[in-house]
C-alpha cells in the first residue's frame, strides 16, 4: 500500500501550532518530533488559558500541568502531572519517555526531574490569569490571603470549579507511516490542587498506535478516565471502525456517564480523520503535506438522549 500523506490533527485552539509540525513532517521528520513542536507553541502561548504559561490554576493560585506524548510505533509514552514551574510539561513528559525508566512523573518530582534535566523554567500565573484567579475567589467569597490559611479547600473549590477546562492536543502520521501523538494542559481550572485529568493518563486522554491510528480527548477529564476513551476509541479503529465512527461512539459513552463537556479527535493510520463532541460551536483542525494552510471544521455534535446513550447529528 502507498504511505499515507503526512497529516497533523489538533483540537480547534491548536490550529496555529500546526505549522511547527508539518515544517517537520515536511522534510521527512518523525510525527513524534511534530507532535512535540506544535504542543510547545501552544505551551508557550499566553492567550490561551487552558494550557502552559497563563492557564488557569487550581484554587491556590498555582498553574499546575499536564502532559503526555505516545510513539505510537514503538508504544514507549511519558508524562507528567501536577507540574509547576515550567514552561514546557511536553518536553519533560518526553523527557521521562527517553530518559529514565518510568513512564509517568508526578508533583514535586516531576518538578526535580524537570529541574534535573535542565528544562526552561517558567512563571506561568501570568498578571491576566491571576486577575481572573482573584476575581473567582472573590465570588466565593474568598481572597487570596483567606484562601491560603484555609484548613479546607474542598468546600471551595465546589464554588469555584465549573465547566472551564481546557486542553490541546496533536495527533500525527508522517510519510512513514508512524503516528504520535502529544496532549498538553493546564487542567481544570480552579482545581483541588493535585488534581490529574486524563491529559497525562495514557489510554485516557491519549493513545495511539501506528498500526491502527490515535485518539484524544478534551473536556471533562474524568469521564475519559472512567472510560479509557482514547484507547478504546483506536480499539474500534483497530476492529475497522471508521475515523467518523468511532469519534461517535466515544462520546456516545461519555454521554451515558455524565452530560458533561466532552470532546475526542480521531486519527486513522492513513490520515482520515475525525472529531466528535457533545457541545456546539466545538471545532477541530487539520493540515496536510499537501495544504497551505490548516483547514477548522466543526466537529461531529452527538446529544446526550434523556435515556442512557446518545443520538448523533451533523
Amino acid at each position: 500500500m502507498p504511505r499515507p500523506l503526512a497529516t497533523i490533527v489538533a483540537s480547534g485552539n491548536g490550529a496555529n501550532a500546526l505549522a511547527a509540525g508539518m515544517r517537520i513532517l515536511a522534510r521527512g521528520g518523525a510525527a513524534l518530533d511534530a507532535v512535540e513542536a506544535c504542543a510547545k507553541v501552544v505551551e508557550a502561548d499566553p492567550a490561551d488559558t487552558s494550557v502552559g504559561r497563563g492557564g488557569k490554576p487550581n484554587v491556590l493560585g498555582q498553574v499546575e500541568l499536564d502532559a503526555s506524548i505516545v510513539d505510537g510505533t514503538t508504544h514507549r509514552t511519558g508524562a507528567v502531572a501536577a507540574l509547576t514551574g515550567y514552561l514546557h510539561p511536553i518536553s519533560v513528559a518526553r523527557a521521562v519517555m527517553e530518559r529514565t525508566p518510568h513512564v509517568f512523573i508526578v508533583g514535586q518530582g516531576a518538578a526535580r526531574f524537570a529541574g534535573e534535566i535542565g528544562a526552561e523554567r517558567a512563571r506561568n500565573l501570568t498578571p491576566s490569569t491571576r486577575a481572573l484567579w482573584v476575581e473567582k475567589l472573590r465570588e466565593a467569597g474568598e481572597t487570596p490571603a483567606t484562601i491560603r490559611r484555609r484548613a479546607r479547600l474542598l468546600p471551595v473549590v465546589r464554588k469555584t470549579v465549573g465547566e472551564e477546562r481546557g486542553t490541546v492536543n496533536f495527533l500525527a502520521v508522517d510519510a512513514k507511516g508512524n503516528v504520535a501523538s502529544a496532549v498538553t494542559t493546564s487542567g481544570w481550572a480552579y482545581k483541588y490542587p493535585g488534581r490529574v485529568g486524563d491529559s497525562p493518563v495514557i489510554g485516557a486522554g491519549n493513545f495511539c498506535d501506528s498500526r491502527y491510528g490515535a485518539a484524544a480527548c478534551t473536556g471533562f477529564g474524568e469521564l475519559a478516565i472512567r472510560g479509557v476513551t482514547a484507547k478504546t476509541a483506536v480499539d474500534r479503529l483497530a476492529q475497522g471502525m471508521p475515523a467518523d465512527m468511532a469519534a461517535r461512539a466515544a462520546i456516545g459513552d461519555a454521554n451515558a456517564l455524565d452530560d458533561a463537556a466532552f470532546n475526542i479527535v480521531v486519527l486513522t493510520a492513513r490520515g482520515v480523520h475525525a472529531a466528535a463532541t457533545n457541545r456546539e460551536g466545538r471545532r477541530y483542525a487539520w493540515l496536510t503535506a499537501g495544504m497551505r494552510e490548516p483547514l477548522t471544521a466543526p466537529r461531529i455534535l452527538v446529544r446526550r438522549s434523556r435515556a442512557r446513550g446518545a443520538r448523533a447529528s451533523r
